[in-house]
């Protein structure tokens, strides 16, 4: 499975997911996830949880989740992704989720585990309640795809005419259910005559990523709590109340996260460019000391090459091609090169120098991390090495999806994802 490139793509292939009135599924990366899934199931899914994957492509995985069989896989894996699966079902979009069940129906998937999961949505969706009023037919065709028409029908008639708990009604129904009474009452509504007119919920009921908030004024003290904070030591705060608060912020951000035990190098831009001037002086440098501090924490043995003079006095040009010769002869597992991306010493000297590297049997993983002021700033002239996976960030909470995007380029770091997603799965809400 190819960690980085599935990364990428979650995160910026927004196609949804289309359904044609003919039956036809429109799936234009069907080919990237089906070889994906095939190679690593587990981890596959897991990548899914990811911060910042988007909910089509979340609603992709879960798709083909419930499409591939699982044959083969030991109860871990097979409860693993029975998590993965309900997680994703409540943390997207209703719509989204409604969607990727349809596409079973058309793709006449009939395991097992497809059957439990989407009598799960149907039936234990928070806002099954309204679902059923909105998506009414939606959520028949895929309740009858699950149990089979003439069984899903069935059981309609036996709740109609009073039925709770008959033998029939637990081995065809009720077992894939945790809540026999509350299932019954689902399905009465389920066959009961709609509401014309009413509205579907569109906000999922235990959204995976925490809803952020965007300041309409982006200044150098709103991206986040250990940024702030530094800015204020380079303005000469004191030192006695903010080194404190400082180490309290970074342990706040790196609580829960596993250690990687791979070796990062990091080329930290530290030339006059990153400081900045006028109400955004210390705006970017702020940032890339950020995750300096946050990666010191969570890495087991952290290298950092500073190229200029240094972060608290960000003065010169930059030298990015020599700061990353340094940082491999380190040999790391990772070099991750922070920069705003201006490159004035020798420009394109970075591009030629990366490309140079596999021929000349050098194999180390190089990422470009580029800290930007805001999430809109104009990247178009500010790319040292085009051909370097590159990922911008501007405030404190892109940490949560840019740790795991530079990670997974390393086997080590794709270690830690797994470990992280794992954790992140144990602390979801389902």
């Amino acid at each position: 499975m190819d960690t980085p490139t599935l990364l990428q793509h979650f995160r910026t292939h927004d196609t949804p997911l289309v359904l044609s009135r003919g039956g036809d599924l429109a799936w234009d990366d069907a080919e990237l996830h089906r070889s994906a899934q095939l190679s690593d199931p587990e981890g596959y899914a897991l990548l899914a949880l990811v911060p910042g994957a988007l909910p089509w492509q979340r609603a992709r995985v879960l798709l083909r989740t419930l499409a591939g069989s699982q044959d083969g896989l030991d109860e871990g894996a097979r409860a693993t992704l029975a998590k993965v699966t309900r997680v994703l079902m409540f943390g997207l979009p209703p719509a989204h989720a409604v969607t990727a069940l349809l596409a079973l129906r058309r793709m006449r998937v009939n395991h097992k585990h497809a059957t439990r999961a989407i009598v799960a949505f149907v039936l234990e969706h928070p806002d099954a309640a309204a679902l059923i009023e909105a998506r009414r037919t939606a959520l028949v065709d895929c309740f009858e795809h699950a149990l089979g028409k003439a069984t899903a029908r069935a059981c309609a008639r036996l709740v109609r005419d009073g039925d709770t708990g008959s033998g029939y009604l637990r081995r065809s129904l009720l077992r894939f259910t945790s809540d026999p009474a509350v299932a019954v009452e689902r399905v009465r509504a389920l066959y009961a005559p709609g509401t014309y007119g009413a509205v579907a919920p569109h906000e999922p009921p235990a959204p995976l990523d925490p809803v952020r908030e965007h300041p309409p004024i982006v200044t150098p003290t709103n991206r986040g709590d250990i940024a702030a904070t530094l800015v204020h030591l380079y303005r000469g705060g004191p030192d006695a109340e903010l080194r404190p608060a400082l180490a309290g912020y970074v342990a706040e951000a790196t609580r829960g996260l596993p250690r990687m035990t791979g070796h990062v190098a990091m080329v930290l831009d530290t030339s006059g460019s990153m400081r900045g001037y006028g109400e955004r002086e210390w705006a970017v440098m702020s940032q890339a000391a950020a995750l300096r501090l946050v990666l010191g924490e969570v890495c087991e043995r952290l290298t950092v090459v500073e190229s200029g003079t240094t972060q608290a006095v960000p003065e010169g040009a930059t030298d990015l091609a020599s700061g990353l010769l340094d940082a491999l002869d380190t040999r790391p597992d990772l070099v991750v090169i922070v920069t705003d991306g201006y490159e004035n010493v020798l420009p394109g000297d970075l591009a030629r120098v990366a490309a140079t590297l596999p021929r000349a049997g050098v194999t180390t993983p190089v990422v470009l991390c580029q800290a930007t002021f805001t999430r809109g700033d104009d990247l178009t002239l500010r790319d040292p090495a085009p051909d370097l996976p590159r990922h911008p960030f501007w405030h404190q909470d892109d940490f949560a999806g840019l740790l795991p995007w530079m990670f997974g380029h390393c086997q080590p770091g794709r270690d830690w994802i797994r470990t992280a997603m794992l954790g992140r799965l144990e602390g979801a809400r389902t």
